[in-house]
């Protein structure tokens, strides 16, 4: 059974309780709920792609409350990521920053109290929306419940943060290339970028 837990201390401590165990939480976001599982338990990745219905080769970025979260990652982001993490976070912006050994991993910092407060507890997260894959996006909890209504012993709690606004999906911006790579435009426009990074063509 799926608990509703408020964005109380109590509440976000216990949300942080169950990521730390490897369970899955779903929260709000500055656009709509989202559903993830603490970076220490990649362990528990084959649990939420299962319960999103969602296909395991497609990648997944890594909620953080900012730059020092990153580097306690085991991820060293370049000049070019500090300037965009400087100018756009938090907010609509995915940065995908490499390793020497040529993985790569995205990063964002969303701009609700809430679950920068979760995250903060919490460290990281692998989070994606809340809802199953073709589904419409989820934007209050109650419509989590609704939409995860047959996986509710996978789904351990949701915290229930009131309505979210919805909108499209976070700016993608690699820059793990040189030039960096936009791969997906959301709503940080490949304009704003521009006047921050070198962008490659196309």
């Amino acid at each position: 059974m799926t608990d509703v837990l408020r964005p109380t201390d109590e509440g976000l401590d216990r949300a942080a309780e169950l990521l730390a165990s490897g369970e899955v939480v779903a929260f709000p976001t500055d656009t709509v709920y989202g559903v993830g599982v603490a970076s220490t338990r990649r362990d528990r990745l084959d649990l939420l792609f299962a319960i999103k219905d969602r296909p395991v080769d497609k990648r997944i970025a890594l909620l953080v409350s900012g730059l020092d979260q990153v580097r306690e990652a085991g991820w060293e982001p370049d000049e070019r990521a500090l300037r965009l993490a400087e100018r756009f976070w938090p907010g609509g912006l995915t940065i995908v920053v490499g390793a020497a050994d040529g993985a790569t991993q995205g990063f964002r910092v969303p701009d609700h109290a809430v679950t920068i407060d979760l995250i903060k507890r919490a460290g990281p997260i692998y989070a994606t929306s809340a809802n199953r894959s073709s589904e419409p996006d989820t934007l209050a909890a109650d419509e989590v419940l609704i939409a995860f209504a047959q996986q509710q012993d996978e789904l351990a709690a949701v915290v229930d943060g009131g309505p979210v606004p919805g909108g499209i999906g976070s700016t993608v911006v690699d820059v793990s290339t040189t030039p960096a790579r936009v791969h997906r435009i959301g709503p940080v426009s490949r304009e704003a970028i521009s006047e921050v990074v070198e962008l490659a063509d196309g």
